[in-house]
């Protein structure tokens, strides 16, 4: 269910993940952060290496915490899960048997010993799935109770250097600090502080201070690259910078405006980006500055 990596209105920190909505981590994942968010939802064998805040927490069997549980209302802890810092509850505590919290626990409302993660959790994620769907008239909640801004599918990685999927991304004016790898990847309106690879990229009003690599890339509106773009096929609008040099096998595409046959933004996705052949023509054919050997290579844009 949690098939594509999604950050909206997300800043990277010294020590935490500051998240403007709800936070949903896939079971295996690895965050060497701490996350502050409106409600937090982690599975199984999640680990997380700061502090949790948030108005909600859910976190469910085999989880680790690095550091404190802070939640404002209500708390749900699965079994086995291991807190090395204090968990505190201003709501009521659910908790599982076989739970290990170093510094003692403090919770103001009713405290009960069950296991009630794992149900409630994954009933949960179908609640996430149908909103972002747009599935909205299939509950009987209101949308607003819900607004998921971080979600993080299955064996996600992130830490100090890297951020890790297997599966698809999309982030949007986020802050986000590390190499980030995924299969296909939009980014729009956000600033990397590392570099980004995926089998297609497209960049939107964003600026990426390290490298790009993939099969195919898309510059748009104004992107800022701040090393090289290396791809089969690179496509950009004038307008965009690449401090470096760009090297594409089967060539490098300038022009005016670049007008994809699928509408990529939010909620689109991507891997479905290709330009229309009528707007786009060869840098070759351009009048575009190449090396001598043909190869493709643009010294600077």
């Amino acid at each position: 269910m949690l098939n594509k990596m999604l950050l909206r209105n997300v800043k990277f920190e010294e020590r935490s993940i500051v998240v403007n909505g709800d936070a949903l981590i896939g079971s295996n994942s690895k965050v060497d952060y701490g996350i502050i968010a409106k409600k937090i939802f982690a599975g199984e064998r999640v680990e997380i290496g700061g502090d949790l805040i948030g108005e909600e927490i859910r976190i469910d069997s085999f989880s680790a915490i690095s550091g404190d549980v802070v939640s404002k209302a209500d708390a749900f802890i699965g079994e086995f899960v291991a807190i090395e810092g204090k968990l505190t509850v201003f709501g009521d505590l659910e908790i599982g048997r076989n739970v290990r919290i170093k510094n003692g626990f403090e919770a103001r409302g009713l405290i009960t010993i069950q296991n009630p993660a794992s149900v409630v959790f994954f009933i949960l994620l179908y609640i996430l799935l149908l909103l972002r769907l747009g599935k909205v008239e299939e509950l009987q909640i209101p949308e607003e109770e819900l607004n998921p801004s971080f979600i993080l599918p299955e064996k996600t990685i992130i830490t100090a250097t890297k951020i890790s999927t297997t599966k698809n991304a999309d982030i949007y004016d986020c802050r986000i600090l590390g190499n980030l790898r995924a299969r296909d990847v939009y980014i729009s309106r956000s600033e990397v502080f590392g570099s980004v690879r995926g089998r297609e990229v497209i960049l939107d009003s964003t600026r990426v201070h390290g490298y790009v690599r993939g099969a195919t890339i898309y510059l748009l509106n104004s992107s800022v690259v701040g090393t090289h773009v290396m791809g089969k096929r690179v496509y950009m609008e004038k307008g965009c910078i690449v401090d470096g040099g760009i090297i594409a096998e089967e060539g490098v595409w300038i022009r005016d405006a670049i007008v994809l046959k699928t509408d990529i933004g939010e909620g689109s996705g991507v891997g479905q980006g290709e330009v229309q052949e009528d707007v786009s023509e060869s840098i070759l054919r351009d009048g575009g500055e190449t090396d001598s050997d043909g190869s493709g290579s643009l010294r600077s844009v």
